[in-house]
């Protein structure tokens, strides 16, 4: 593993409605510093790869209402590393993009592509897992996606079936991809044994990926090819905004890594979440003897139990007599709901956009 040959491209397009009301169109999650270590997430995401590949090998896909966000908080990051898209077409479009720019600038390129918004605890540990993928991947030009071995039967995840050996000690062949199951499945999956949770985060080399887009989604493979000779060049955007007009809408995930026969996995535990709720935020944060997990300077519970309180300005919060909750603030709203109602805040944020305006979401 050549660290000059090895790339990353952050994902980081996304707007984390579910984290609503801190997260928001105009500032979405990945922006934010929802830890309170003065470290936005896309910021720790920068941080995490550094020892793994150099700054000028890091790039970052994002909507173009983001480009100026990404160069605000990653001032370190090249005008050429900012790749915008025009238009939100789930994650496919966005790693065959990124794939074709860095295949022209090292076609010998190893790449590690994960999202922007994702909590690691344990860098070194995570560190270690994608060296481990990065060599797998060279040696056999194939994919290798990063699994977290799970402590609970959760539906909120994907899971991946594992078996078998793959020659080097650690990386094991992928069975199968499952969605996202209801709890009985989840709860069997986790009693097999043989099952991780999907972290997202995979690694390839530039080659692989195009052989495998090339057998899968062919038509968006010809189609960012044919923008060879724009990338990198003024030329490049109104190529992509063409690209962007008439390519599939796809996950990676459905149109490449469910079908490819050339997947393997390294299972790892390096105090992982997706931070897709604030529910998950409350499993990774410190809390007290009651269960309570406080973030604000000026939080005070009385009589709570198991209670997420989230303060992003400097104002006093009292609270008294909640249990199970989450309670939110922000300068100009409030979030009160039970944890276990939470997958309605997405509800609440289109009803409030339709009645208060684009302002509150």
């Amino acid at each position: 593993m050549d660290p000059k040959h090895t790339y990353c491209v952050i994902m980081a397009g996304g707007i984390g409605s579910r984290f609503w009301p801190m997260s928001r169109t105009a500032c979405p999650k990945q922006f934010l510093d929802f830890l309170g270590l003065g470290r936005t997430l896309i910021q720790q995401t920068w941080d995490r790869f550094l020892p793994i590949c150099p700054p000028e090998n890091i790039l970052v896909v994002t909507n173009e209402r983001y480009a100026s966000m990404v160069k605000e908080q990653l001032p370190d990051m090249a005008d050429a590393n900012i790749l915008t898209e025009p238009l939100r077409k789930n994650t496919a479009p966005c790693v065959a993009y990124a794939n074709h720019v860095i295949s022209k600038r090292d076609a010998n390129a190893s790449i590690i592509v994960a999202s922007s918004d994702h909590l690691v605890l344990k860098d070194a540990e995570f560190q270690g897992v994608i060296r481990l993928a990065l060599q797998q991947a060279g040696t056999m030009d194939c994919i290798v996606t990063l699994g977290i071995r799970p402590n609970r039967p959760d539906t909120g995840y994907g899971y991946i079936q594992y078996g078998g050996e793959a020659g080097i000690p650690g990386v094991q062949r992928v069975i199968s991809f499952r969605e996202k199951p209801d709890h009985a499945t989840a709860e069997k999956f986790v009693a097999s044994g043989d099952f991780l949770w999907n972290s997202g985060i995979f690694i390839a080399t530039a080659k692989g990926l195009h052989h495998a887009f090339a057998e899968h989604l062919p038509a968006m493979e010809l189609r960012f090819a044919q923008g060879a000779a724009s990338y990198g060049t003024p030329a490049e955007r109104a190529f992509i905004a063409e690209a962007y007009s008439t390519c599939e809408s796809i996950s990676i995930d459905y149109g490449v890594m469910e079908k490819a026969k050339n997947v393997f996995v390294v299972p790892g535990d390096f105090g992982w979440s997706d931070l897709g709720t604030w529910g998950s935020l409350y499993t990774h944060v410190p809390k007290d003897a009651h269960g309570n997990a406080a973030i604000g300077a000026l939080v005070r519970l009385h009589d709570c139990t198991n209670t997420m309180v989230h303060v992003q300005d400097d104002r006093l919060v009292v609270l008294q007599g909640l249990d199970d909750h989450i309670v939110v603030s922000t300068k100009d709203a409030l979030l009160v709901v039970r944890k276990h109602d939470e997958q309605k805040i997405k509800q609440f944020v289109e009803q409030a956009g339709q009645e208060f305006g684009e302002k509150y979401v």
